[in-house]
């Protein structure tokens, strides 16, 4: 197995994404350094993986994870088996719903799964409202 690392998560998102992605993620990437409690570099041989947690009471939750391919993929329903409080959770769906006119509800959303970033994510102001949220939801976590 391959300990990925920030320069290594890097150069491969450079090597296989368009553009427009390696900035979205290099922009998530500089969030998470800035913000999360516990930034951790996958071990994968295909694709490297960054996982984005947050302490809680829960202990330390996973939020969001960005992979070296360009994708995305949303802990919803691992927070969902979390049993956190109400209105943390439906905070976070509301938003992400609203941000990628999806539905993420149990039935519409029956597993976290990777998502290609160009179908979430496609403005600047999108991308905003996204680490909005993760910042929202990691303060409500912390209270």
């Amino acid at each position: 197995m391959t300990q990925w690392s920030k320069e290594s998560f890097i150069n491969h998102i450079n090597e296989t994404c368009e553009s427009d992605i390696v900035m979205i993620c290099l922009d998530l990437i500089d969030f998470s350094e800035k913000t999360s409690d516990d930034l951790s570099w996958g071990t994968g041989d295909d694709f490297g993986t960054m996982t984005y947690r947050c302490n809680s009471d829960y202990g330390m939750l996973p939020l969001f994870r960005l992979s070296s391919h360009g994708k995305i993929n949303l802990q919803i329903n691992f927070l969902r088996s979390k049993n956190l409080h109400k209105q943390v959770l439906q905070d976070m769906i509301i938003k992400l719903e609203s941000n990628f006119l999806r539905d993420y509800d149990e039935e519409s959303y029956p597993s976290d799964s990777y998502e290609p970033l160009e179908e979430l994510i496609c403005t600047k102001a999108q991308l905003d409202s996204f680490i909005k949220t993760i910042e929202g939801c990691t303060y409500r976590l912390k209270q």
